[in-house]
């Protein structure tokens, strides 16, 4: 492993140097018109020199000065240049997407939610059965034991559909809710949400299982509750699944490893490989035609997934900064940000990370005042 990434890395530098050699050799015979300092590219100087760091100052060319119109963030890369580097790019457009939530299940047999069912039962058939009571000290005692039960059951995850189903259900019966039975089609399963995914799952979504006992298979089911209270010490909520179990195969207490899929519907998407993250924005390169590009901040949401061409992809939501038929980088972009770099621009990756030292020192002042 080790032998093959070393191999990756004495090609990709190979490929770096060609490029920059390449880019060097177009530049030879321009003019430098000025040098420009490589972390504020406000400040220039006539003639050659470092700044107080050591850095040098970045050469200037007359033909970035002859197209002024350029814009902050705009790249030169010529056709035989591109295809030096791979340059690969794709038009943005709205996929179905989805998200996917990795947790863990136990396939449950649960004798406090079986305790609280029958607690419930109870109540309200003997209710019920009393109706014609004239007692009205009686009745009330009565319907407040049918509420509390209700509650209990509530803090237990449950739906007020699950509730009302349960009127019907007969005291003694447990595959209502329990489904623990080996001959009943279905199972529970307890699913463990963390706090930073509650704002994605919710009740009716898919959820597929899989056990270490049961390799290469798959159990179906949905989410049919979520604990309403957090747990203070893990920052989860369970999740209440019914799964699909026709042969018995799955056994109280088995763990097993869940995907819950969150359907997000048809949104603007731009694939996983051509954002490039600075640690404080979100940055891609579009390619505006003739040899130029430009880049370009953007928002976007958590990783999702979408079907292309039957195969699974990665793509950010975008919330902001790109638009339908947009053409990005999607191979590349690390070695035209480096051009930027090169050719007087602002590199966005360099760009990203004076701006985390800049903050980084502004926190230190900031404490330091305190």
């Amino acid at each position: 492993m080790k032998n093959i990434m070393h191999k990756l890395i004495i090609v990709f530098m190979i490929l770096f140097l060609s490029t920059v050699f390449s880019f060097a050799k177009e530049k030879n015979d321009k003019k430098i018109l000025y040098y420009r300092n490589p972390m504020n590219p406000g400040i220039t100087s006539p003639t050659f020199m470092k700044d107080s760091m050591g850095m040098d100052y970045i050469p200037v060319y007359e033909e970035a000065q002859e197209e002024p119109s350029q814009g902050e963030g705009l790249v030169r890369v010529s056709q035989s240049q591109q295809e030096l580097i791979g340059v690969k790019t794709e038009r943005i457009i709205s996929l179905p997407l989805m998200r996917m939530v990795r947790t863990v299940a136990k396939i449950a047999y649960d004798p406090e939610l079986y305790k609280a069912q029958q607690e419930f039962i109870q109540a309200y058939k003997t209710n019920e059965m009393i109706k014609v009571n004239q007692n009205p000290e009686i009745s009330l005692r009565l319907q407040a034991m049918v509420i509390a039960s209700a509650m209990k059951l509530k803090l237990q995850g449950l739906s007020d559909e699950q509730i009302e189903e349960l009127k019907s259900s007969k005291a003694d019966s447990d595959r209502s809710l329990l489904l623990s039975d080996s001959l009943s089609p279905y199972v529970w399963a307890y699913l463990t949400i963390y706090e930073y995914d509650l704002g994605s799952v919710k009740v009716g979504d898919h959820v597929v299982l899989t056990a270490i006992a049961y390799p290469g298979e798959e159990f179906s089911g949905k989410i049919l509750a979520l604990d309403p209270v957090l747990n203070m010490d893990t920052r989860s909520v369970r999740a209440r699944v019914q799964i699909d179990n026709p042969q018995g195969k799955l056994k109280p207490n088995m763990y097993a490893d869940a995907i819950i899929h969150i359907d997000l519907g048809n949104i603007l998407a731009v694939p996983r490989e051509a954002v490039l993250d600075t640690g404080l924005r979100k940055i891609v390169y579009l390619d505006l035609g003739k040899g130029q590009f430009r880049a370009q901040e953007i928002d976007i949401e958590q990783e999702a997934v979408a079907i292309v061409n039957g195969q699974e992809d990665k793509f950010f939501p975008v919330l902001k900064g790109l638009k339908e038929n947009d053409l990005v980088v999607t191979t590349g972009n690390f070695l035209i940000d480096s051009q930027s770099q090169l050719s007087g621009g602002m590199s966005a990756l360099w760009g990203g990370a004076t701006e985390i030292k800049q903050e980084e020192g502004s926190e230190a002042k900031a404490q330091h005042r305190h």
